[in-house]
């Protein structure tokens, strides 16, 4: 009963703290989420920010995303070297178990890098916002998704935080979202680094030339 009390009482958010909506002066922050548009997030930077302050801007894997996924990998692909190189064998059985755990730390370390390594870009000279790996020039569809959208659609950035709460751990992420014209909300990037991602949100904001609605 303890253990279940311990596991329900993790699930428990801290209660949201009251937003000013009044200060934006805008109608359109009174009709959005203020809630988290994608819950969790991670403890730690996991994007940084790039502009060429005229046409470009984007968002790119920090450091940190990339030895973390490459830790996983090494430790994947390095455990079972170790074991073959240095002849400790065991049975067929053991041997083909400690390989799959190996491909499965591959695997989640090459998935880390692909999320986190997708291209975040917004480029004035296309005039399109898009996230992944197709870029607007290679598609034809011009529907309006989360990760396909022409600028003219984003109204203002917003930034919120949100309490996550762990096993082990309990840190505040922050997130970016796009608010478009139609009040629907895109998440961009979200991560533990308030102070980097709000410095981040104001060079964007400045970039776009579109309000931040910074509630964080």
């Amino acid at each position: 009963m303890l253990k279940k009390l311990k596991k329900i009482a993790r699930t428990i958010a801290a209660p949201p703290e009251p937003v000013n909506i009044a200060q934006f002066n805008d109608p359109l922050a009174n009709t959005i989420s203020w809630e988290p548009a994608k819950r969790g997030g991670s403890n730690f930077k996991t994007h940084k920010f790039i502009s060429d302050g005229f046409n470009r801007a984007e968002f790119k894997m920090s450091v940190s995303s990339r030895i973390f996924a490459l830790l996983f990998m090494t430790v994947g692909a390095g455990m079972p070297a170790f074991f073959i190189y240095s002849g400790e064998f065991g049975t067929l059985q053991e041997t083909v178990i400690l390989i799959g755990f190996g491909l499965i730390f591959v695997a989640v370390g090459g998935l880390i890098h692909y999320f986190y390594g997708r291209p975040i870009i917004f480029d004035k000279m296309k005039g399109f916002y898009w996230k992944g790996w197709k870029n607007p020039d290679h598609t034809t569809a011009r529907v309006v998704t989360k990760n396909l959208l022409p600028l003219s659609e984003i109204h203002a950035l917003q930034l919120i935080k949100e309490f996550v709460r762990s096993d082990k751990s309990t840190y505040y992420s922050y997130e970016l979202n796009l608010v478009l014209r139609d009040g629907t909300r895109v998440n961009v990037v979200d991560h533990g680094n308030g102070k980097i991602l709000k410095q981040d949100a104001q060079q964007l904001s400045s970039f776009l030339g579109k309000p931040l609605w910074d509630v964080s």
